[in-house]
């Protein structure tokens, strides 16, 4: 018997449906009522390739659309709301199985319907399926058996089931299975739809579409710079720590900010391995809901990971700044350095690969079936030697040779340039990259950028895989701990569809649901995990070099402790001990937010600074809370900083650090990425807003008596002055 692959996704999607409708009958229903014709078409249209719908039941424009789901028309579905509402109930309440037996509105069931196009019509399907049969019941709905042998006698022990019309040639079954597929897609595809345009309480601040002349200008930017000069330890440093606040910052928002956390929940959901086509030319169903809850939980895993990586290089530089002079010590530090540095550029590789094999890379790639690697992760394999490629599309060549496993850091600085070169030579390849693909370069170019400048400054040490491994070995075996509860956390309330994290309460509902999971499985919060994870790394380090050095002054052997192995149970139950006894206070790398006391502090002189109406414009939009918050282009943003007196220098790839002028009293730089489109609008711009705030205190705008804008930055334009 075979699972038909059609009938599996059928099942998800006829679960999600049902789910869906359970959780929001009442609020679709009220807003379809309350949707004008146009407002009907214009969500349908929305779900469909191109925009493109049957205008009528018999319009034959799309081919034999009319002849599989003719009811999913613009001109029936769009004049009275009970034609859909009818059809939709019926389809999320009834099994799969009344559904083959019978339709909405007192209409033929799916079996019916469609031998009635098949005599009617001549709809057949193009595969004949000979001697194959497919059968609809409840245990083996949509499971289809070919006859190899034994032929009559095989069809005897059918006719039963073919006689009751549950067994029915396998041509005729997929035909049904594609009816009822198509329905379900589309009504899921629908309903969140639905609740996006009818919504008066969602977040409004979406993302704007893709800019088409966008990917030209930043990755014109993605590239490698030549360095004036050779950089000092406090530059690395400062380096390290810009890319640490800029991770710990995404995290915050996270919590903060739902069109954030939504942007990176669809990132992750439409990235999964498990949408590469496997060898038999099978892929899981794109509008599965099944694997947003994991979507969700990789989401926050991965910025808790980023942010922890980061962290750990910054203490670990700071170390090395503390041991110049120590020989023992320092030869410790740096193999840690160059491991951490090492692990989280596989790590930038590996999510950059994950976007390109299900994105501009997607037929090079093939799903191993039913093969996993450690960490639970489908195993996909490259299909194609990247040089293959060379002349037919070098801009994916270069793109495929940083998706190899065998390109290290080193060997990734010239195939980035390369590629850069490419897309300034050749501008329209730029726009082959979807902006995922395109952050996840910006990624792995920040990595590859940094270990090149560390390098010489410290005379970093190479990979090595048996020294220095006390972050990488134990981050390791977090990373699989935790993959493998990925899968078991129900997040449906708050995060289907995904854009339902827009509506207020369910970003924090479900981040404080996901804490109690990990808590309950793993004995401590994924903050903690990772913080605990990195002190007693730092730890371990301090214990290796008392040991060293005492070896080496030839006193007493000081052996380093050796763990002894721990079952799952005993430690989280050492965990849920460690738990109880902490403060009260929260992980460095928090996901729920925890109410802020307010300080008194004592008030610091404001500056006030006389800039020109787009300057306070620029800053208006960025520091406005409403929910549209409009759009600033990366032009007016620089420009905008310049008038203040910061200098704008380009630091690496599309990485851009702003220094401030002498008269102010912060003295910090930050570094920030360029978006991809030239503009900062969406996800985006509460992103650079906090960055704003957090290192010189500038906050929300306001109008003077006058109405001209000014702000908690201290800015005035000329007109209110």
């Amino acid at each position: 018997m075979d699972p038909n692959s059609n009938a599996s996704a059928l099942q998800e999607l006829h679960s999600d449906l049902a789910w869906k409708y359970k959780a929001h009958a009442s609020k679709i229903e009220d807003i379809w009522r309350s949707f004008s014709k146009d407002q009907r078409a214009e969500c349908l249209k929305a779900g469909a390739a191109n925009g493109e719908v049957l205008a009528h039941s018999s319009d034959a424009s799309l081919g034999n659309v009319c002849k599989i789901v003719p009811e999913l028309n613009l001109q029936d579905i769009t004049t009275e709301p009970e034609f859909l509402l009818a059809h939709l109930k019926h389809r999320a309440t009834t099994s799969l199985f009344q559904q083959y037996c019978d339709g909405a509105l007192g209409k033929p069931g799916d079996r019916n319907f469609i031998l009635e196009m098949m005599l009617k019509k001549n709809l057949r399907h193009v595969n004949p399926f000979k001697d194959s049969y497919t059968f609809f019941m409840d245990d083996r709905y949509g499971s289809s058996l070919r006859i190899v042998s034994r032929r009559d006698e095989t069809l005897a022990a059918f006719a039963p089931a073919i006689k009751a019309g549950l067994c029915l040639p396998q041509s005729t079954g997929e035909l049904i299975l594609e009816r009822q597929l198509v329905i379900f897609q589309t009504l899921n595809i629908l309903i969140e739809d639905i609740l996006d345009l009818g919504s008066h309480t969602r977040s409004k601040n979406e993302r704007s579409k893709k800019s088409e002349q966008a990917a030209s200008a930043a990755l014109s930017k993605l590239t490698i710079q030549e360095r004036p000069k050779k950089l000092s330890l406090p530059d690395l440093i400062s380096s390290a720590q810009d890319q640490r606040d800029n991770l710990e910052e995404f995290l915050s928002l996270l919590s903060a900010e739902p069109v954030v956390l939504a942007h990176a929940v669809n990132i992750r959901f439409f990235s999964r391995p498990e949408l590469v086509i496997d060898d038999k030319g099978r892929h899981l169903p794109v509008f599965s809901d099944k694997h947003i809850s994991s979507a969700f939980f990789e989401a926050v895993h991965s910025a808790i990971k980023s942010a922890t990586v980061w962290n750990y290089i910054c203490r670990l530089l700071g170390l090395l700044k503390d041991a110049t002079t120590d020989k023992v010590y320092r030869p410790i530090i740096l193999q840690e350095i160059s491991n951490i540095c090492h692990l989280e550029y596989s790590r930038a590789q590996a999510q950059f690969t994950r976007h390109v094999q299900t994105g501009i890379g997607a037929k090079h790639f093939k799903r191993i079936a039913n093969s996993y690697d450690n960490a639970g992760n489908a195993k996909v394999n490259m299909k194609i030697q990247p040089e293959e490629l060379t002349r037919a599309d070098p801009g994916l060549h270069y793109v495929l040779r940083l998706c190899q496993f065998q390109t290290n850091a080193s060997k990734a600085v010239d195939w980035i340039k390369k590629l850069s070169d490419l897309y300034e030579s050749h501008p329209i390849d730029r726009e082959t990259l979807q902006e995922r693909e395109i952050d996840a370069l910006g990624d792995l170019i920040v990595i590859t950028a940094f270990i090149q400048d560390v390098s010489p400054v410290i005379s970093m040490p190479a990979l090595s895989r048996k020294k220095g491994q006390m972050f990488v070995s134990r981050s390791q075996e977090l990373d699989i701990e935790l993959n493998k509860l990925r899968g078991e956390i129900d997040l449906r309330e708050f995060a289907v569809p995904i854009d339902n994290l827009l509506e207020p309460g369910m970003t924090n509902g479900a981040l404080i649901k996901l804490d109690q999971f990990v808590v309950s499985k793993t004995g401590s919060k994924m903050g903690f995990l990772y913080q605990d994870l990195m002190e007693d790394c730092l730890a371990d380090l301090e214990d290796q070099y008392r040991a060293t050095k005492a070896k080496l002054e030839k006193k007493e052997d000081i052996p380093l402790p050796i763990a002894a192995p721990q079952s799952i149970e005993d430690r989280v139950e050492q965990r849920k001990v460690k738990q109880k006894t902490r403060p009260y206070q929260s992980t460095m790398f928090e996901i729920v937010q925890i109410p802020e006391v307010p300080k008194e502090e004592p008030v610091e002189p404001t500056q006030v600074f006389k800039v020109s109406q787009p300057v306070s414009q620029v800053f208006s939009t960025l520091f406005n809370k409403s929910e549209a918050r409009g759009s600033i282009s990366w032009g007016a943003f620089e420009s905008a900083m310049a008038e203040l007196g910061f200098s704008v220098m380009p630091k690496y790839g599309s990485v851009y650090t702003f220094s401030p002028p002498d008269g102010m009293n912060v003295k910090k730089s930050i570094t920030v990425h360029r978006p991809h489109k030239s503009r900062i609008e969406g996800y985006l711009i509460p992103i650079f807003a906090r960055r704003l705030k957090r290192t010189y205190g500038w906050s929300e705008g306001r109008k003077d008596l006058a109405g001209h804008y000014k702000s908690v930055v201290p800015i005035v334009s000329e007109a209110s002055m």
